[in-house]
């Protein structure tokens, strides 16, 4: 029951109505019984600011963020996590005491899922597609898990050299060997993705007006012995994931790195533990 007390939580983004965070966190609030509610912002970038200054105004427990304003938020924070500063992307902020601090739980939330589903990424090779912020947020924590080398593939575009600059500190700060590549070039992905464990897009390729295309042109270089994942999961299988699919490989969609990531967030603002059971329930009958 929304009573005078009651806790304010959400995610800012566009777009985001089609977003099942709020199913996700009040499943879990109702479970523990906390006074709390969350709800989705479909903010406009003129407004972001604004956005940001009601959450100190209205005393909200903190937000999610989703595309695009996981770099532009972190000017506006009073504290940064750790890993924040290295990704220099975030994902959740936690208000606190009159201070906004900024967080990222994407990389945590991308490993958990891999491993509620038996995968683990020490001592293996992984092949990300994208730099933007999730995608430099799993890079990260893949690289503080022990994987044995990261291939990260992005279009050659402005933001390419820069990119590479950022892996490379990434790289020397992690002691995990880091490349990055043209993801135009389909010999050298099929090379790498023959050495991969795991193929993780972190793009919005697939998603929106890009539902029905792919980050990979040409499917023939998905091995049939990777696991596939895509951080979207709206639509629950994306172009890619129906490729690794017809070539044999297995497939995993967002929902997992979703609910993670969601868990980790959760406790970052109420300092309980997420009831995953019984929100994984909840998903499964609404969704």
């Amino acid at each position: 029951m929304i009573t005078g007390e009651t806790r304010l939580a959400g995610v800012i983004a566009t777009p985001i109505k089609h977003s099942i965070s709020p199913l996700i966190h009040n499943t879990a609030f109702c479970e523990l019984g906390i006074n709390a509610v969350y709800l989705a912002f479909e903010t406009k970038p003129e407004n972001f600011a604004k956005a940001i200054g009601a959450i100190k105004a209205f005393e909200m427990l903190g937000v999610n963020l989703s595309m695009p304003y996981k770099q532009e938020a972190i000017k506006f924070m009073d504290e940064l996590g750790t890993e924040v500063r290295i990704i220099q992307a975030m994902n959740t902020i936690v208000y606190l005491g009159g201070r906004l601090i900024g967080r990222n739980t994407d990389g945590i939330g991308y490993v958990e899922s891999l491993k509620a589903k038996g995968y683990r990424v020490k001592n293996e090779q992984i092949t990300v597609l994208g730099g933007g912020g999730a995608g430099l947020a799993i890079v990260v924590q893949l690289a503080l898990e022990g994987a044995k080398k990261i291939s990260v593939f992005n279009r050659k575009s402005v933001s390419f050299y820069p990119l590479k600059e950022r892996l490379k500190k990434i790289a020397e700060q992690t002691r995990v060997e880091i490349e990055l590549f043209n993801l135009a070039d389909e010999e050298i992905l099929a090379r790498e993705l023959s050495d991969s464990l795991i193929l993780a897009n972190t793009t919005n390729v697939g998603m929106g007006e890009m539902t029905w295309t792919s980050p990979i042109r040409n499917p023939q270089v998905i091995p049939e012995n990777i696991l596939v994942t895509d951080a979207i999961y709206s639509p629950r299988e994306t172009k890619l994931l129906q490729q690794a699919k017809n070539r044999g490989a297995k497939t995993m969609n967002g929902l997992g790195m979703l609910l993670h990531q969601a868990a980790a967030s959760f406790s970052l603002w109420t300092g309980r533990k997420m009831p995953l059971e019984v929100v994984e329930k909840k998903l499964e009958e609404e969704v």
